[in-house]
């Protein structure tokens, strides 16, 4: 791997979901590969999107915390 490209690492979610600043799911689950925890909290928040059928411009927060998997 060149020392240009990130390292990808997984990540994962168990918690609340927040949508337009009310709470839709207390607990859900995700796990995505990404190079930082912010981009691993935005691939999420579109994993949640697309699987509840929202629209890709809904505000969807993931207030809990993401854990980064040991390797």
């Amino acid at each position: 791997m060149a020392k240009d490209q990130p390292k990808f690492r997984r990540y994962t979610y168990d918690g609340p979901v927040v949508e337009f600043e009310r709470c839709v799911a207390d607990h859900w689950k995700a796990t995505t590969y990404a190079p930082s925890e912010g981009k691993a909290r935005s691939n999420m928040a579109h994993t949640y999107k697309v699987s509840n059928n929202k629209p890709l411009n809904a505000k969807v927060v993931l207030p809990g915390k993401i854990i980064i998997e040991e390797e």
